[in-house]
């Protein structure tokens, strides 16, 4: 396993981190055996373990809790807040009244005292990133956070929360956590030229494409998931699974499965520093790990750029964050009565 520097944190993790979406509810309900996959990452090397309070309404903070209890100083432990954790319109968002109780509740569900990364996990509108950054600055100078970061902040708004932390004197944010693989890459074009140029350390999510680079889901065919149903339609997007049935020969021809291949394009950027896995079972842990330290040469490289542009995304990441400018209507055309006069 190899171990990179996170940001200018001086927190050594492993390129590999740990995801637990997929422990509780969302995914493998046996407690036991989750906490073996987590036991098993950390004995393969891993050292890096990210969670969040919503996954499986808390339960996937629970089972890492039981999982690190003999392990905790072993572990960088994220976890994130934003999502509603129920009916109370209060219990959500970015605002200090909610992130001061999040946070409580995440460390009692962890088991621990602190965590070593405490991260927004998506853009709030209504609350401005100063108030945001009021609270997670507190939290670490009650040491209950020893650093803060943001997940699928546009650029924009990561340079104006950098700018508002150094004009109130703010701690800021450490890392930033964007979708990435090779079909969706447009964080080349600018989340991840300026994570790097503030120094923020990047984990980035879905490396894997939502399971596409995995050589399971196929045009035509018994393996065609898409067209059967099994797989819900935004994720067998066709413009995807295209380049897919490209990337097919190409890892072949390299000697590697497609999810090696796709694995290490991930951690070859050099704006990133940790791709977070999510297995569901030991059995696709193991996978993930047996191509821990595929590295790809330059004609692969440019081969991958050929069928899947630099900058580019074959398809939506539906699950990503979109602007309130992009998503609502209302921001993107006069009212009906204005329109004439403008």
């Amino acid at each position: 396993m190899r171990y990179r520097t996170l940001g200018r944190t001086g927190i050594r993790v492993s390129s590999y981190c740990l995801g637990t979406m997929m422990f509780g509810a969302m995914g493998n309900r046996d407690h036991d055996d989750a906490v073996r996959i987590v036991h098993r990452a950390l004995d393969a090397g891993i050292n890096f373990v990210d969670t969040a309070d919503v996954y499986s309404d808390g339960e996937s903070e629970e089972i890492v809790g039981k999982a690190l209890q003999s392990r905790r100083d072993d572990v960088v432990l994220a976890s994130k807040a934003h999502y509603p954790m129920g009916d109370d319109p209060n219990r959500r968002g970015n605002s200090r009244r909610w992130i001061t109780t999040a946070v409580e509740n995440s460390l009692r569900r962890l088991k621990t005292d602190h965590l070593d990364l405490y991260q927004v996990h998506r853009p709030d509108p209504t609350v401005d990133v100063e108030e945001t950054l009021s609270v997670l600055s507190d939290l670490v100078r009650a040491g209950k956070v020893r650093a803060i970061g943001s997940s699928c902040f546009p650029a924009a708004e990561v340079v104006e929360a950098q700018w508002a932390a150094e004009r109130r004197g703010l701690e800021r944010f450490r890392t930033e956590q964007p979708p990435y693989s090779i079909l969706n890459r447009s964080a080349e074009r600018d989340v991840l030229p300026v994570a790097q140029r503030y120094g923020m350390g990047v984990l980035v999510w879905s490396p894997l494409g939502q399971g596409l680079l995995t050589d399971r889901f196929r045009t035509g065919g018994q393996a065609d998931t898409y067209r059967s149903g099994w797989m819900p339609g935004h994720f067998g997007d066709e413009r995807k699974l295209h380049v897919v049935e490209r990337l097919v020969p190409l890892a072949d021809g390299a000697g590697l499965s497609l999810t090696h291949l796709a694995m290490a394009f991930a951690t070859t950027h050099p704006g990133v520093t940790s791709a977070i896995i999510g297995p569901r079972t030991a059995e696709q842990l193991d996978d993930l790990l047996a191509g821990a330290d595929v590295t790809l040469d330059d004609e692969v490289l440019d081969r991958i750029d050929e069928i899947a542009p630099p900058g580019t995304d074959a398809g939506p990441n539906d699950v990503a964050y979109v602007p309130p400018a992009l998503s609502e209507v209302g921001q993107r055309r006069l009212p009906v009565g204005e329109r004439s006069a403008a």
